[in-house]
Parts: structure tokens; C-alpha cells; sequence
């Protein structure tokens, strides 16, 4: 099979276009035909070594964790699914940018999404998801949302409008503020004078607050709920774990997946896509989007 690849740790330039041996599904697994997979900063942080000691390699590796295409192939103890089914979901830490991938979780992707959104909506859904669920009820509650026009967060603020939310209010630079009204946020900027600003924006006060952009606000977003238990990361796990907030990690989940879908038939939830790339362009994909402030998702086309 065509995959993408890295024979070692580097920059964007270092993912080639190659041969790999195909993958086949164990117990409980599927495998899928991709027409599309998702980048999300772990695949760059993985490829650049960041990751290396933390989560080690056996290279040359694919990078991608979550696609979307047609089903191919089925593992032993594997129900509810069948050849042909067009799914999207989540396998391990790397070999989604393929042809071929073995997914662990996954969900029916809705006809009322491309093959493009699909792909964008696995990792960023159910760590939306996992973030909203760990800040409890959100009916009639004020949510803000650090980072929202990027995958997660853009995720994040439509869930929470599905779910119910009061109000949500989402940061973002200003070229995207146009962009989370469509969303259903009240939109603001991310940085100095935040606390001053959600004063105006909310009068009564921050309830919760999700935290998706590791931009080193984590201080400054527990000041302003005054608790660290009404705030979530899933982007700044040291800084979490530091100030004692809820630490999310996204988690191979098929019934957060199958939620996302049905938001999805419902019309609730669309994953927004910034631009799709040609598998033979993934090292421009990269780049794009190691140097983030993206709004959505960058997808590849198999």
C-alpha cells in the first residue's frame, strides 16, 4: 500500500511517499480503505521527535491517528459493522496516512458528512467531548472556550451548543471571530485583558472553562473561574496537573464517536475543515500545521 512515512525524527521534509506493508486488524478491530485522514499536533510532534521519550517509535512510522473510508477488512469479536460500511474513527498513535489503516474505535459516519469531515471529526470530537463531560452539566451554564477556532475547540464550542450550553464564549485571533459566530460563540481575543474583556461579555461571570490551546493562559483562566476544578485542558497537561485541573487525554472511544455522528444526522454538528491536502503534499500539510492557528481541521485525501 501508498503510505506516508519518516525513516527518522525532523522536520516536515522528512515524510516521503512509499510502499509499506499493509496492516491487518486483530481482536476487536477493523480495517478500513481511507479516503481521508486528519493531521492533529500530535502527528507533528511525534514526527519532530518532540515526543521521543515520551512516546517512543519504531521507525519508519506513518504518522495519523484518525481517517475515515470504507471497511475492508474485520477482526475476531467485531459486531455491528460490515464490509463496506463507510465508518471514520481512531486506531493507535500513528498509521492512519495510508491507504490502508487498523482502527480500534470507531462509528457509521453520517451521509450528511464528506469523507473530509468525517476524517477531521474522530480525535477532535471525542477530546471535545471527554473535555465538556469532565466541567459536568453545561444547561444554563457560561463555558469558555481558550482556543476556539482550532480542531478541538471548534468541536468543542458546537457539542456544547448541541448539549445546551448557556452561553459560550470562545477566543480566537480576530481574522477568525466571524467564524466562531457561525459556531454559535460569542467571540473574543486570546492574551492580555482577557479577564477585563469577559467582564463586559459576561457580567454574571465564567462558569467552566476548556482549555484547547496550550498557549500558556492556564494561570490566567483558573484566576478567572476561581477554581481549578471548573477548568479543563487538553492541551497543557504539566500546567493541569500543576495548578489541579481536570488533565483530559483522548481516549479510543466508540461510543463518544457514535455521539458525534448522530450530532452529526442531526445537523449539529459539522467538522469544520481549513483545507484539504493531496496525500503526495503531506509535508506542506505539516508545515501548515505546525504553525497552527488553523480554523478546523487540515485533512489529507487518500
Amino acid at each position: 500500500m501508498r503510505a506516508a512515512r519518516f525513516h527518522e525524527y525532523g522536520g516536515a521534509e522528512s515524510l516521503v511517499i512509499e510502499q509499506a506493508p499493509e496492516p491487518h486488524p486483530g481482536l476487536g478491530e477493523i480495517r478500513v480503505r481511507v479516503a481521508a485522514a486528519s493531521i492533529n499536533p500530535i502527528d507533528w510532534k511525534l514526527r519532530s521527535g518532540a515526543l521521543h521519550q515520551l512516546i517512543p517509535l519504531e521507525l519508519p512510522a506513518v504518522p495519523g491517528r484518525d481517517a475515515a473510508g470504507v471497511v475492508d477488512e474485520i477482526g475476531d469479536g467485531v459486531q455491528g459493522v460490515s464490509i463496506g460500511d463507510r465508518v471514520f474513527g481512531l486506531g493507535g498513535v500513528t498509521g492512519a496516512t495510508a491507504e490502508l489503516v487498523v482502527l480500534s474505535a470507531w462509528a457509521h459516519a453520517p451521509d450528511t458528512w464528506s469523507d473530509e469531515q468525517a476524517a477531521g471529526a474522530g480525535l477532535a470530537s471525542v477530546t471535545a467531548m471527554r473535555g465538556l463531560n469532565a466541567l459536568g452539566p453545561l444547561a444554563g451554564r457560561t463555558l469558555l472556550v481558550e482556543g476556539a477556532a482550532g480542531g478541538v475547540g471548534s468541536a468543542a464550542v458546537e457539542i456544547a451548543v448541541a448539549q445546551g450550553v448557556g452561553t459560550v464564549i470562545g477566543t480566537a485571533s480576530e481574522r477568525n471571530h466571524e467564524f466562531l459566530t457561525s459556531l454559535g460563540a460569542v467571540p473574543t481575543t486570546y492574551g492580555p485583558g482577557l479577564a477585563q474583556r469577559l467582564t463586559t461579555l459576561a457580567p454574571h461571570g465564567v462558569d467552566i472553562v476548556l482549555d484547547t490551546a496550550a498557549s500558556g493562559s492556564l494561570d490566567d483562566l483558573v484566576a478567572i473561574t476561581g477554581d481549578p476544578t471548573r477548568v479543563a485542558t487538553v492541551a497543557d497537561h504539566a500546567g493541569g496537573q500543576r495548578l489541579g485541573t481536570h488533565v483530559v487525554n483522548a481516549d479510543n472511544d466508540s461510543t463518544l464517536l457514535s455521539a458525534a455522528a448522530e450530532l452529526g444526522r442531526q445537523g449539529r454538528y459539522s467538522p469544520r475543515i481549513e483545507q484539504t491536502y493531496p496525500l503526495e503534499r503531506i509535508a506542506d500539510a505539516h508545515a501548515h500545521a505546525e504553525r497552527g492557528r488553523t480554523r478546523g481541521k487540515i485533512v489529507i485525501c487518500i
